[in-house]
């Protein structure tokens, strides 16, 4: 046992070796460390700038792209119209009197001068006998002034070639005035004949007014009286419309065309009639006349068509659906009407230039088509205009065009999250 306690204990070799793998160890997890930590920052920096990216190319808007094309070479409108007969007339009395007998009614085709009624007139056959008694007694008045003017005449005569110293001067003188006052009276008579005769002649016109007769060939539109029916001359107070006659050989159409497309109708034009009473019917009409003048309350033109009727079909007071194709505007061009943008400047369209970059154009705005419209001014045909631009859209921006999707994709899903962070 003292040989072990006497002996001294040897160093243990491995220890320093330990300490230096222990210092060596540490150093190698210190760099994994940084290098972990490096980059880690790097790659946080690589996804903010991907993201800063995709959000400044999700900022700039995409578009689509139209080109202004060349004007319609026509236009067709429907517009409404009413038909009218080409003549059309009231018949009224010319005299007082009781409906004796009426021959036609409505629906009838008559013919010029044809007698639709008769009127009993009794104030006025008695006026017309009293007025021919009257011109009897002055004719006769005239025959005894004419007697009695040749026997004046004759004396006067006379005594005119008596020899002288036969009969005084005196005398002479006297049958001279009674000549003279003899053809004076004769005068009066034949003027107070012609009087008579002249309210005769009255009376018997207005007994041909007992007659009402169609002043042309046409149709009878209405009757409006009967038999026994007071009638009363004339066309106001309580004198009333016995008949109505109108020629619907021709019609004519009337149309009331907006001021905005008034510079398009001329005379010549043809237009399309639509009926609702005939739906498989089309009937043709043609410009004639227009009023050459705006009205003030409706703003709109009055044009005239005319259309031949030979089977009667178009009837005086229908309604028409008016279709005419209006002649366009070679100058103009057409554009989409959602590329407008109606701002504070007036109507303006987005048209895109160098490098994308957006103009806002001021243009001139024609006709409204509906899905499209003509632009009069302010555009040229190569011009690349913006359909649907937001809102937002100001002269200056840069767009991207749909069909040309340019640069800029969108990050990956640690970007997003990174962006978000």
């Amino acid at each position: 046992m003292s040989e072990h306690k006497d002996q001294a204990p040897e160093p243990n070799p491995g220890k320093p070796r330990s300490r230096k793998m222990l210092r060596l160890l540490s150093l190698g997890a210190a760099a994994l460390v940084i290098a972990v930590a490096v980059e880690g920052i790097w790659h946080r920096q690589s996804q903010k700038k991907a993201a800063a990216q995709w959000t400044d190319a999700a900022a700039i808007p995409t578009v689509d792209i139209v080109l202004p094309t060349k004007g319609a070479p026509g236009q067709q409108i429907v517009l409404p119209g009413d038909v009218h007969a080409w003549y059309e007339a009231p018949l009224y009395a010319r005299v007082n009197g009781y409906l004796k007998n009426w021959y036609f009614d409505f629906g009838a085709q008559v013919k010029r001068g044809q007698v639709l009624a008769d009127i009993d007139t009794p104030e006025i056959d008695d006026q017309l006998t009293a007025a021919k008694a009257k011109l009897n007694a002055a004719s006769a008045a005239v025959k005894v002034r004419d007697a009695e003017g040749q026997f004046a005449k004759t004396t006067y005569a006379r005594w005119r070639d008596s020899p002288r110293g036969v009969v005084s001067v005196q005398e002479q003188d006297a049958k001279q005035a009674d000549y003279e006052s003899g053809i004076a009276r004769l005068n009066a008579a034949k003027a107070d004949m012609a009087v008579a005769q002249a309210d005769v002649a009255r009376l018997e016109s207005l007994e041909s007014f007992k007659q009402v007769v169609a002043p042309f060939d046409g149709i009878v539109t209405a009757r409006e009286t009967d038999i026994g029916a007071l009638i009363q001359a004339g066309s106001a107070g309580n004198a009333r419309e016995l008949f109505r006659v109108a020629d619907t050989h021709k019609v004519r159409i009337y149309v009331k065309v907006p001021q905005q497309l008034a510079g398009n109708i001329h005379r010549g034009l043809m237009a399309e009639l639509h009926l609702p009473q005939y739906p498989s019917r089309v009937f043709t009409a043609r410009i004639t006349t227009t009023s050459r003048s705006i009205n003030m309350a409706s703003r709109t033109l009055l044009v005239e068509l005319q259309a031949e009727n030979p089977e009667g079909l178009l009837q005086p007071g229908t309604f028409a659906e008016v279709h005419m194709v209006l002649p366009g505007d070679p100058d103009t061009t057409l554009i989409p009407a959602s590329a407008l943008l109606f701002r504070q400047n007036g109507l303006e369209v987005a048209v895109v230039g160098d490098n994308d970059k957006v103009t806002l154009k001021r243009i001139t705005l024609g006709r409204n088509l509906g899905v499209q419209v003509e632009v009069t001014g302010g555009l040229m045909p190569s011009d690349r205009i913006v359909d649907s631009p937001p809102d937002s859209l100001r002269s200056g921006d840069v767009v991207r065009l749909a069909d040309h999707p340019g640069q800029g994709n969108p990050p990956n899903a640690s970007a997003k999250e990174a962006a978000a962070r």
